[in-house]
């Protein structure tokens, strides 16, 4: 089952972060970095990050149409590292990723998640 999910999550992910090269994004100079911001047809953020010498760098967000966050990665020189998360209905998917590479994969149901008072 875990190889399943992982192979879910690469896909997913494989999904969200390929860039269309027929939509140019929005580029901002932000220090040394470059800051990208896709958009859907609808004109919500689509997904939005950083570049730093041509190479994602940092954060990096996507979102639905509706302007619902959907993804949560990190990069460092290109690199995918640390925690990513994957928004899907009612499950939380946590992607550790350790030398670019799949280190772990932990999901949770919107039900089974407990908030202390």
């Amino acid at each position: 089952m875990k190889k399943y999910i992982v192979i879910g999550a690469m896909l997913i992910s494989g999904m969200i972060f390929a860039q269309n090269t027929a939509v140019k994004p929005k580029l901002e100079a932000v220090g040394d970095l470059v800051k990208a911001t896709y958009v859907h047809d609808n004109g919500q953020v689509k997904q939005e990050g950083f570049y730093k010498n041509g190479k994602l760098q940092g954060q990096w967000v996507s979102y639905d149409v509706n302007g619902n966050k959907t993804a949560v990665a990190e990069y460092n020189k290109g690199e995918k590292v640390g925690k990513w998360f994957f928004w899907n209905d009612s499950v939380l998917s946590e992607v550790d990723y350790s030398d670019n590479r799949v280190a772990s994969v932990k999901n949770w149901k919107e039900n089974a998640i407990v908030t202390a008072d």
